[in-house]
């Protein structure tokens, strides 16, 4: 049976809050298996939202405090959802 855990973070000030979140992600860097970052940005401008995807490995206990930590930032949303094959 899969089971993944994939996370979406979405911030709605990315530029002032990019050290924060990265310290957050960086301690956490061995549960990540894949990061996605996506926003909005052409020649003439750079979004200031943005959405990152996580597919996480590891416990529970240590994405819950992933999670728990992203939420602490001022401006930024997390959410872990959990999937597995039995679910289907």
């Amino acid at each position: 049976m899969a089971k993944y855990n994939v996370m979406s973070v979405l911030t709605n000030n990315r530029i002032q809050n990019v050290n924060l979140m990265q310290n957050v992600l960086t301690e956490s860097g061995c549960i990540i298996k894949t990061r996605l970052g996506i926003h909005d940005a052409s020649e003439n401008s750079c979004s200031n939202e943005g959405l990152i995807i996580l597919h996480l490995t590891g416990s529970d206990d240590e994405i819950e405090r992933l999670e728990n930590k992203l939420n602490e930032i001022p401006g930024v949303k997390a959410k872990n959802i959990r999937l597995s094959s039995e679910d289907a």
